[in-house]
């Protein structure tokens, strides 16, 4: 299910709640016998994961090195959810960005004979053999966010949604600047080689079509670093000294971009960020610079891939859905944050 762009995690809860409470009024009107629904339901309760105490799986966690700021939030989200339940033990790896170690260090998950792993590759196209082998040997892989070149390689796969991202971030720069003539807009890219970069580029090229009178007058590719962003933010003021609207993919290489901002004195446009860092969140609820929204990217992905390990670990299916199995893949919403529902995601800020 989606929901609007606008609607808070509240409001999204009480949707939820609506529409299961309307499902089962609608059982409970299309059944003429209790028992069976009774039975039926407790059937269905037993096949699907929850919070209780079920059969011990052990899950390995294997992710790329936690050398940013999301992905360090990743690991910490990985492990915090996995506390949370009595039944899970988690055999994390330290993390590489070096692909033949990392592949190393998901071999060795294997030869441990764990029960299900959850790999965010360093590159995809790169580990998708490792995954292959871990399905091979019967251990079913949760492929988390960087997808492989095969479906074969994993049972699930869970990410965000990069051109979501700049959908959601296009659409928002283009409803602010709506009533004015010849918009201009910059953006300061990811890494331009990786896909996730030229998928949010796509995205957010498709939503500024929805607006005739928004213009995108310039560019740059910076590395997903505060060095970076705040060089490539420099060149970018310099090349243009009048916009209205800049599209930066990460809050990391905000942080640099910023500088370079206020370094140059700059106050004459709205910023809007990339991922859900805190400090961004923060900045947004001050509401003293720039920086005005983010486009999230939700490190909690690893929570979820944690749960979803466990209901594969213990044979069950996602509460909620009627499926007895869980999905084979699942997109995650890149909502827009602002000064309107920014308390409500502060605490998904990572740091």
């Amino acid at each position: 299910m989606r929901f609007p762009q606008s609607s808070s995690p509240t409001s999204r809860r009480n949707l939820l709640l609506g529409t299961a409470a309307a499902g089962a009024l609608f059982a409970a009107g299309c059944t003429s016998n209790e028992n069976n629904d009774s039975d039926e339901n407790s059937e269905q309760a037993a096949n699907t994961a929850n919070d209780k105490p079920g059969k011990a799986v052990t899950i390995g966690f294997a992710g790329p090195q936690a050398d940013h700021g999301w992905l360090n939030a990743i690991n910490e989200q990985a492990k915090r959810r996995a506390k949370e339940y009595k039944d899970v033990t988690l055999e994390i790896t330290e993390g590489s960005n070096d692909t033949a170690q990392q592949i190393g260090q998901i071999e060795t998950l294997i030869n441990k004979k764990v029960d299900v792993l959850v790999i965010l590759p360093a590159d995809g196209k790169a580990l998708t053999q490792v995954g292959l082998k871990a399905m091979r040997a019967g251990i079913p892989v949760v492929n988390l966010d960087r997808v492989f070149a095969s479906p074969q390689a994993y049972r699930c796969w869970i990410g965000g949604d990069n051109y979501g991202m700049g959908l959601n971030a296009g659409n928002y720069i283009g409803e602010q600047l709506k009533g004015k003539k010849n918009a201009k807009v910059i953006e300061l890219a990811g890494i331009d080689n990786l896909e996730l970069t030229r998928q949010r580029t796509a995205g957010f090229n498709d939503a500024l079509k929805n607006y005739p009178n928004v213009k995108k007058v310039g560019r740059q590719a910076a590395e997903f670093t505060v060095e970076s962003g705040q060089s490539k933010m420099a060149q970018l003021l310099q090349a243009h000294s009048d916009f209205d609207a800049l599209w930066n993919h990460d809050d990391d290489q905000g942080v640099g971009a910023e500088r370079a901002i206020k370094q140059a004195g700059r106050d004459d446009f709205l910023m809007v960020g990339g991922a859900g860092a805190k400090h961004a969140m923060d900045a947004i609820k001050a509401d003293n610079t720039v920086l005005k929204a983010t486009v999230l990217y939700p490190p909690t992905m690893a929570a979820s891939a944690i749960d979803l390990a466990r209901a594969l670990g213990q044979g069950k299916g996602v509460g909620g859905l009627a499926e007895l199995e869980i999905p084979a893949s699942l997109t995650l919403y890149s909502a827009v944050v602002t000064k309107d529902n920014v308390d409500e995601y502060l605490p998904t800020g990572f740091s």
